[in-house]
């Protein structure tokens, strides 16, 4: 059994030295020129080695010779520069002087055209003169008619406001017995807050109409409220007594009917007005009562609507919308109401329908 491994491996040994045998051979002519191929490249390495070396000086010439030709075109370019920045500096004036002759002769035509002009102006001055006085004297007999319907009004609705501490609205015609009983409550609007500062006779329901106050900022129907609760006071035979509250204060009687009222007392965008006519509203508001004067009429709802159909009634609106489509009277009036705005209080707007 050993003798046959022992011949079997001395066979494969045999194989495989004749296998050496003949591939020794072969791997030394594969040496041999790969020992060949070597040489060669090596040989063409060194070449091109000194080739880059010939073409590396070739290029520091080429170098010289472009900072040379660079140093040039930028001198060229300063001179181009300098010649360009002449030209335009050169044209810039001559497009500036040509500029200021066409405005020299444009100030020149609007000189001859305001010229004339002006003469034409002064040749109407004399009629724009005389038809201002006209105006102006039309103007006076329409203040007169302004007092007396507001005078008329303030007699009818018995109402008036006045200024000091606080605002004080006062109320007559309401109780039927009494006409001449004043009714009156106090507000003061400050911070944005209005507070109740006096009611005579008390009400039961103030609180809760000065919070609807403070909430929707509706004075006018604040005022018209409490207007139907002194009303409802004197149908029940409660009188107003005597005011708790001074006010320190000039008072303002407002014509009727009322259709919108500005509680902003920080407005400070009135527009100026001639000091004529700050005299003469001043004049002319000291001059309206607050209409308990006369004989006034009781405002229930049947006879405020017989006012409404009364000729009289009608006349007196009529009158008063054609007056203050002037623009003068419509000034006049209204800084009549918005004296109270002196006061820090209410800036109170009454347009009549």
């Amino acid at each position: 059994m050993q003798s046959r491994i022992e011949s079997s491996v001395r066979t494969k040994m045999e194989e495989l030295q004749l296998v050496c045998g003949r591939e020794i051979p072969i791997q030394q002519q594969r040496m041999d020129a790969s020992v060949v191929g070597f040489q060669k490249s090596l040989e063409s390495t060194k070449a091109k080695a000194q080739e880059t070396v010939e073409n590396q000086e070739k290029l520091g010439k080429l170098k010289l010779e472009l900072r040379k030709a660079e140093d040039d075109l930028v001198k060229a370019l300063a001179v181009k520069t300098r010649k360009e920045a002449k030209r335009m500096t050169t044209m810039d004036s001559l497009s500036a002087t040509r500029a200021r002759i066409e405005e020299l002769k444009r100030i020149v035509e609007d000189q001859k055209a305001r010229k004339n002009e002006y003469a034409a102006i002064i040749s109407q001055q004399s009629e724009v003169l005389s038809t201002c006085e006209d105006k102006r004297s039309k103007n006076d007999e329409d203040r007169g008619g302004i007092e007396e319907a507001i005078s008329w009004y303030n007699r009818v609705l018995g109402f008036g406001i006045e200024c000091g501490h606080g605002v004080k609205f006062m109320f007559s015609n309401i109780n039927a017995k009494n006409p001449k009983e004043e009714y009156s409550l106090s507000i003061r609007h400050e911070n944005d807050v209005y507070t109740l500062l006096d009611c005579d006779p008390h009400v039961n329901d103030s609180k809760e109409l000065i919070h609807e106050l403070n909430r929707t900022n509706g004075l006018f129907k604040f005022v018209r409220a409490m207007r139907e609760k002194f009303q409802e006071a004197a149908a029940q035979g409660i009188s107003p007594q005597a005011s708790s509250i001074d006010q320190d204060s000039s008072t303002i009687s407002m014509s009727a009917p009322v259709s919108s009222i500005s509680t902003d007392s920080r407005s400070e965008s009135l527009p100026k007005k001639k000091e004529n006519e700050d005299e003469e509203t001043k004049r002319r508001s000291k001059k309206v009562n607050y209409g308990t004067g006369g004989k006034p009429a009781i405002l229930s709802p049947g006879s405020a609507l017989s006012f409404r159909r009364s000729p009289r009634f009608k006349l007196g609106k009529t009158f008063f919308a054609h007056v203050l489509r002037s623009e003068d009277e419509a000034e006049t009036v209204t800084l009549t109401v918005l004296r109270l705005s002196n006061y820090g209080l209410l800036v109170i707007i009454f347009t009549l329908g």
